[in-house]
């Protein structure tokens, strides 16, 4: 099917989601950690916030979209089950739409940002003014078949392109060899600055940055630390396989990530550079190992230069006693080859 081939139309908002309603809000000092989604107007993730367990003076709402009133203004998602909406985002609602109907009308959605800024927010009254272009059938209006059929293509080459992308990392993995338990290994102290060269990042204002592709990390306590996709803008680009370490943060702080590609690093954060070369599996090892040390920091006590020169970290050692790689590797492979196979088999189990 050609989006070519068909005649669009302009449509009010309102007419499309006869139910459109805002989010309230709920300060972070009052969630209550549980297992529930809460929707807010970050542009990862599906706009999942964290998960809290409020039921009292909130809102809950079920299969819609949401799209985002500011922060990531404009950044519409399709929420297949029930949440907390946060006061920063609208659901939109039509209970005559399907899964794919709400799909293809999020990615229309979407467009909407581009009127929109921090300083330009998507208020209630804005979003009942606005219009959004959607194809029509012979009578004038929204074909919701032709936008079923085209999403379900979409969503059929997306399977089948990512069975073959799991596919490929189990081949990359099936090569492990199976190691000891954790706890029987012999663990020992070393300096984080023995193993590593590092460097704090240089992006101080967030404000001015201009959208592109290379990562921005910032020190969030998830999403590998990703505030944000910016331009390069004459700033350093920081190397792949290499960790980062969030000196502070709302929760970072002490949080250690791999970085698989070439980022930007806001300086909030430092860069950690593995003297040694060391794969992606045994990074992984090593920075869940530095998080694992994150409770002794906080906003009262930030990781500076001299604290990370000083830090130690538990790894464990081979019969020299040196830093066993090798069981890293082999311990991380195994662990991403076991979660490989289980994600495929839930994946086929869902399609029959």
């Amino acid at each position: 099917m050609d989006l070519n081939s068909i005649q669009w139309r302009e449509f009010d908002l309102n007419e499309i989601f006869p139910n459109i309603q805002r989010g309230k809000r709920l300060k972070k000092d009052d969630h209550i950690i549980g297992a529930k989604p809460y929707i807010s107007s970050t542009a990862l993730n599906n706009g999942v916030d964290g998960f809290i367990d409020n039921t009292e003076k909130v809102r809950i709402f079920n299969t819609c979209l949401t799209i985002a009133n500011s922060g990531s203004v404009g950044a519409t998602f399709f929420q297949p089950f029930s949440f907390v909406a946060s006061d920063h985002v609208t659901k939109l609602e039509n209970s005559k739409f399907n899964k794919y109907v709400y799909l293809f009308i999020s990615s229309i959605s979407k467009r909407l940002s581009e009127k929109y800024s921090f300083n330009r927010e998507i208020n209630d009254k804005r979003i009942q003014r606005e219009k959004i272009i959607l194809p029509t059938n012979l009578k004038g209006e929204p074909d919701y078949a032709f936008m079923e059929v085209f999403a379900r293509q979409i969503e059929k080459k997306k399977i089948i392109s990512f069975r073959r992308y799991i596919a490929s990392r189990i081949e990359e993995v099936k090569d492990f060899k199976v190691v000891e338990s954790v706890d029987k290994k012999n663990w020992k102290e070393f300096k984080i600055v023995d193993l590593f060269d590092f460097e704090k990042g240089d992006q101080n204002n967030m404000a001015n940055i201009k959208k592109g592709f290379i990562p921005l990390v910032s020190a969030k306590k998830g999403e590998n630390g990703y505030k944000d996709f910016a331009a390069q803008a004459n700033k350093k680009l920081y190397s792949k396989n290499s960790l980062t370490l969030n000196n502070d943060g709302d929760g970072g702080a002490g949080i250690s990530f791999y970085q698989p590609i070439d980022y930007l690093l806001d300086s909030h954060v430092t860069a950690l550079f593995p003297k040694n070369k060391l794969s992606r599996h045994v990074l992984l090892f090593i920075s869940r190992c530095i998080t694992n040390q994150r409770d002794k920091f906080g906003h009262g006590y930030s990781l500076t230069n001299s604290r990370l020169k000083a830090l130690l970290i538990m790894l464990p050692t081979n019969k020299k006693g040196e830093p066993d790689y090798e069981y890293m590797e082999n311990y991380i492979k195994k662990l991403e080859y076991d979660r490989l196979i289980k994600y495929n088999m839930i994946k086929a189990i869902q399609e029959i």
